[in-house]
C-alpha cells in the first residue's frame, strides 16, 4: 500500500521551530508532512508567496488518489523517502571549485568535456539543488537565460511567479504534481528573448545518488515570439538494494512562431520509481519537439503533453522505452488540438526483454473548431522473448469533422527465422539481434545529437547482455 505521512499543523506544534542553519546538516527528516514541506522552503529562503504554494499543493496531495491504473505503485512507501538532500554549501560557475567528490562523478560521465565542444550552457544538479550552471557570454548578451530554477526565483522572481505551476501544470491537477509542487527542489530554468535564436544546445545534468531519496527537480523553458533553443537533459542514479522516488515537472511555453525541442535521455537505476509530469502550451504557429529514451528505472509513468492552442502549432513526439527484468514502462503522448490548422506527429517504440512489461498509453483530442488538423500516432513494440510483455492504451476524442486522424500501431518478435536468416549471412546471433534492433530504433535515435545516440545505443545493448542468444 502507499503510505503517506499524517499532515501537521505546524502553528499548533510546540516543539517545532524554524531550524537554524547552524543546526541544520543537509537533508530534511525522512517522510513528508506539513512541517517538512515548511521546512524546504525556509531552508531555501525562498518568498512567501513560494512557501504558500507549497503549502498549498501539499493540501492538494493529501486530497489526490494515487493512481492505480498505470504501473504497480503499491510498493512505493512515503515515509521512507527522504524528500531534500543539500549537495553543497553554495553553487560554482568555475569547474576547479566544484567538491571533490562531486566532480568525479562528472567527471567520469564526461559532462565538462561535453560542455566546452558543444554546449551553450549547462546547468548540473547534484541530490536536491543545482551546484554548477553556467552559460556562454556571447548567449547571455542576447538576454538569454540559463539557470537552475533555484537561482531563478531569486534573481527573476516575477518572471517565475507569472509561469511557475500556474497555467501548464498546475498543482492541482493530480498527485504527483501536487507532490512536486510542495518539495521540488533545483531544475533549470530557459529564458530565451524574442527573436533569440540559440544555435547550440543547452543541457541540464540530474544526478540522485543517496539511496532512499527523492529528486523533484522543475524545468521551467520559455521561448519568446519568433525564439528558438535546444534543451537537452539527462539523468542517472547509482543503483542500491532500497527503493527512490523521481518526481519531476516540465513547463514549457512556445509563444508565436518560436520552436523548442526537448530532449532527454534517463537511465535510472532498478530501484528508482521515475513518476513525471511533462507539457508544452504552444501558440500560434509555434512548434515543440519532444524527444525521449527512457531506459533503467523500476516503474515508470511518463507521458508528454502537447497543448495547440494557436492557430498553425504543432507538435513531435518521438521516444524508445526499454523494459528490462523487473521493470514496468507505462509511456505515451498527450495532444490537444485546441485550435484550427494544427498539426501532431506521435512515433512511439518500446523494447520488451527479460520479461519486462511496456505499455504505450496516449491521448489524441481534436476540440471543437480544429478544422483542418491533422494528427499521426504510430506506436510500435518489439517482444525479445516470449516472456516479455507489451500492451497499447491509445484514447482518441475527435469533435471536428474536417480534420485527418491516422492511428497505426504494431508489436513483433525477433523470430528463430530472421535469426536464422541473418546468421546465414555470416552475422553472429549478437550482431543479428543487433542489427535488428537498431533498425527498429532508428527513427528515434537519428533525431539525437550523435554523442546522445551512440550512447543511447550502448546503453540499450548493455540491458541485451545476458538476457538474449
Amino acid at each position: 500500500m502507499v503510505k503517506i505521512l499524517g499532515s501537521t499543523d505546524i502553528s499548533q506544534d510546540p516543539i517545532w521551530e524554524r531550524p537554524s542553519p547552524e543546526r541544520w546538516v543537509n537533508r530534511t527528516q525522512k517522510g513528508i508532512s506539513e512541517k517538512i514541506v515548511e521546512e524546504i522552503s525556509y531552508l531555501k529562503s525562498e518568498p512567501d508567496w513560494m512557501r504558500q504554494k507549497r503549502l498549498l499543493a501539499y493540501k492538494f496531495f493529501r486530497e489526490k488518489r494515487i493512481p492505480t491504473w498505470g504501473v504497480d505503485l503499491s510498493e512505493l512507501n512515503f515515509d521512507d523517502i527522504t524528500f531534500f538532500i543539500r549537495p553543497g554549501e553554495r553553487q560554482y560557475q568555475n569547474w576547479d571549485e566544484v567538491p571533490g567528490d562531486i566532480k568525479n562523478v562528472y567527471n567520469q560521465l564526461g559532462i565538462p568535456q561535453a560542455e566546452q565542444k558543444f554546449l551553450a550552457g549547462l546547468v548540473g544538479q547534484y541530490e536536491s539543488e543545482g551546484f554548477y550552471a553556467k552559460l556562454k557570454k556571447q548567449w547571455e548578451d542576447l538576454g538569454v537565460i540559463f539557470t537552475d530554477t533555484d537561482t531563478a526565483l531569486k534573481k527573476y522572481p516575477d518572471l517565475v511567479q507569472e509561469y511557475f505551476m500556474t497555467r501548464c501544470v498546475p498543482a492541482a491537477d493530480h498527485a504527483f504534481a501536487a507532490l512536486h509542487g510542495a518539495v521540488w527542489s533545483g531544475g533549470s530554468f530557459v529564458y530565451v528573448p524574442a527573436g533569440v535564436k540559440v544555435a547550440l544546445p543547452l543541457q541540464a545534468y540530474f544526478r540522485m545518488n543517496a539511496q532512499q531519496s527523492g529528486q523533484f527537480e522543475h524545468t521551467l523553458i520559455i521561448a519568446e515570439e519568433g525564439a528558438s533553443v535546444h534543451y537537452i537533459e539527462s539523468c542517472t542514479a547509482p543503483k542500491y538494494s532500497t527503493d527512490s522516488l523521481h518526481s519531476a515537472v516540465v513547463e514549457i511555453f512556445v509563444k508565436k512562431n518560436a520552436s523548442v525541442r526537448y530532449t532527454t535521455i534517463q537511465n535510472w537505476s532498478k530501484n528508482v520509481y521515475n513518476l513525471n509530469t511533462k507539457r508544452a502550451l504552444v501558440a500560434e504557429d509555434g512548434k515543440v519537439e519532444w524527444v525521449g529514451g527512457s531506459l533503467g528505472s523500476k516503474r515508470t509513468m511518463l507521458y508528454p503533453m502537447s497543448i495547440l492552442h494557436g492557430r498553425g502549432a504543432s507538435a513531435r513526439h518521438l521516444n524508445i522505452a526499454v523494459a528490462a527484468e523487473g521493470q514496468w514502462k507505462d509511456t505515451g503522448a498527450k495532444v490537444v488540438h485546441g485550435a484550427p490548422y494544427t498539426n501532431s506527429r506521435v512515433i512511439s517504440k518500446s523494447v520488451s526483454l527479460g520479461g519486462g512489461r511496456s505499455s504505450y498509453r496516449g491521448l489524441l483530442k481534436i476540440a471543437k473548431g480544429a478544422h483542418g488538423s491533422k494528427a499521426h500516432v504510430q506506436c510500435d513494440a518489439l517482444l525479445l522473448d516470449p516472456r516479455s510483455q507489451s500492451d497499447t492504451y491509445p484514447y482518441m476524442e475527435i469533435y471536428e469533422d474536417d480534420v485527418a486522424i491516422m492511428h497505426e500501431a504494431t508489436v513483433n518478435r525477433v523470430t528463430d527465422a530472421q535469426l536464422f536468416y541473418l546468421r546465414s549471412r555470416g552475422l553472429t546471433e549478437e550482431q543479428a539481434f543487433d542489427l535488428i534492433l537498431s533498425g527498429f530504433l532508428d527513427p528515434i535515435s537519428r533525431e539525437l545529437p550523435l554523442d546522445y545516440a551512440l550512447e543511447l545505443n550502448r546503453m540499450i545493448r548493455l540491458e541485451m547482455t545476458g538476457s538474449v542468444g
